[in-house]
């Protein structure tokens, strides 16, 4: 069984979406559901499976529909049709009780423009997702300060949002969403707001706190760069349709259609390869010595 089950979804944005449902099914494109009916097309028909312990990067255009496919998965959207499966579990099937505690304990958030508190401290912004599941305060703040410490931010505990750089305020976002250990974590175009330097650096602190954590990770970007050398599988949308999901190599080098082959042309496949590699094998040698 998938870590998560992605069955069949359809989402239409308008007053009445279910009627435009039969038109999405029979074939009619976003461009003229959107002039017959007004209504706007964000996912159709899309099916995929993500395991349990990867990174799975969604990417594609502005208005792919990638963050609305991401949304669905902690039911922030609903599907005008088909399942969300979560370890087997339907996630329309929960109840209000029952989804809000999914959220607590499930699932956890890293949003682009980093969402923090401006009022609360880095250790209270960080400990918030554990309040909210009950934690003590003595338990919160010796949780908290393990994730600062993993994401570079000792010494910064009682600093405001407002005095740290945008690549610090992510840091925090990112310990938050890692304090709440939640088996998965996703993250909406989480470093695409920072500068480029910054977002290389928050790309290998990812990467390194994966190949320790492994949790299983959706991660929501319109770069490819970020996609090849952060997900161990990618998907990529178009108009709302998943038309592609494969291995970076796989990607690289079989392009589905003329849109992803838009996307790969310039790529140096010898260097993502070859990274690629090296990266399994740093991994594959990190399991040895702790298994030893």
């Amino acid at each position: 069984m998938s870590k998560i089950e992605i069955n069949n979804v359809y989402k239409i944005f308008g007053n009445n979406p279910k009627s435009v449902l039969p038109m999405v099914k029979e074939g009619s494109t976003k461009d003229e559901i959107l002039e017959k009916t007004g209504h706007t097309v964000g996912l159709d028909n899309v099916s995929l499976k993500i395991e349990e312990g990867e990174t799975f990067v969604c990417m594609g255009l502005s208005g792919s529909g990638k963050s609305t496919l991401i949304r669905h998965l902690n039911r922030l959207i609903d599907p005008t049709d088909g399942e969300i499966l979560v370890e087997g579990t339907n996630v329309m099937s929960l109840d209000k009780e029952k989804l809000i505690e999914f959220r607590r304990h499930k699932m956890s958030m890293v949003f682009q423009r980093f969402g923090l508190f401006p009022h609360k401290t880095v250790l209270q912004n960080v400990g918030y997702g554990l309040e909210m599941q009950g934690k003590s305060e003595d338990e919160r703040n010796k949780i908290s300060m393990e994730k600062i410490d993993a994401v570079g931010l000792n010494g910064f505990e009682n600093q405001y949002p407002n005095q740290l750089s945008g690549g610090m305020q992510q840091r925090v976002g990112l310990a938050r969403a890692l304090a709440t250990d939640t088996d998965i974590m996703l993250m909406d175009e989480a470093f695409s707001a920072l500068d480029p330097l910054i977002r290389s650096d928050m790309q290998k602190q990812l990467i390194d706190l994966q190949s320790e954590l492994k949790k299983t990770i959706v991660f929501i970007t319109h770069d490819l760069d970020e996609s090849l050398r952060l997900g161990d599988h990618i998907g990529i949308l178009n108009s709302g349709k998943l038309v592609q999901v494969g291995t970076p190599e796989e990607i690289i080098m079989n392009p589905a259609d003329d849109y992803v082959k838009a996307f790969v042309k310039d790529v140096n496949r010898a260097k993502v390869i070859k990274a690629k590699i090296i990266m399994k094998n740093l991994n594959e040698s990190e399991n040895i010595d702790k298994s030893n």
